[in-house]
């Protein structure tokens, strides 16, 4: 058992009946009253996301999970297939249960979270950042580049973002899988 004081972004807990990982916090102390945490938490079996305020003090049941390494193999209509590299287990994965899956590549890293007593595969998550070659982008006008201009590109796995007018086509881009947005040029 844990307070909310233990409570930290990515930590699994019991909540209703349901296992969900904190997205967000805030411990909150106003001026009058009792002491509070403000949660976001992500249902791991649903994907869903609910608000929830906890009085200070209050108990929480945490989930102890493993975190466990895999290598994407393949997917089919509506699953994903990995492997664990040390074990070479084969998992499959429904397609929902993974975010922003399409910035994922064949030979990618994922970690999946597994319940620790009893060994279920609760969620997948893709690194914070993936690399990516730009296979298609749109030609920027000239002149257009006093401001901030971002034009569609496509990258190497079918993926369509948003990239800056100097980005050409080849080029290697850092993209933050949580919000699917370019955050840099990587040199080769």
């Amino acid at each position: 058992m844990a307070t909310t004081s233990d409570i930290r972004k990515g930590m699994c807990l019991e909540f209703n009946g349901n296992t969900y990982i904190v997205v967000e916090f805030l411990h909150v102390k106003p001026g009058k009253g009792n002491a509070f945490v403000r949660t976001k938490l992500k249902s791991l079996t649903t994907g869903k996301v609910v608000d929830n305020t906890f009085q200070a003090g209050h108990k929480i049941e945490d989930v102890r999970v493993e975190r466990r390494n895999y290598q994407y193999l393949y997917d089919d209509e509506d699953r994903f297939y990995f492997m664990n590299n040390e074990t070479f287990e084969q998992i499959d994965v429904i397609k929902s249960m993974l975010d922003n899956s399409h910035l994922m590549k064949e030979g990618q890293e994922i970690e999946a979270l597994f319940h620790a007593e009893k060994e279920i595969l609760l969620a997948c998550e893709l690194p914070q950042y993936v690399t990516l070659a730009i296979t298609y982008v749109e030609p920027g006008l000239k002149g257009d580049t006093a401001t901030n201009t971002l034009t569609p590109a496509k990258v190497e796995t079918g993926a369509e973002i948003r990239v800056p007018l100097f980005i050409k086509e080849g080029d290697l881009i850092k993209i933050d899988t949580s919000s699917g947005a370019y955050v840099e040029r990587v040199k080769k």
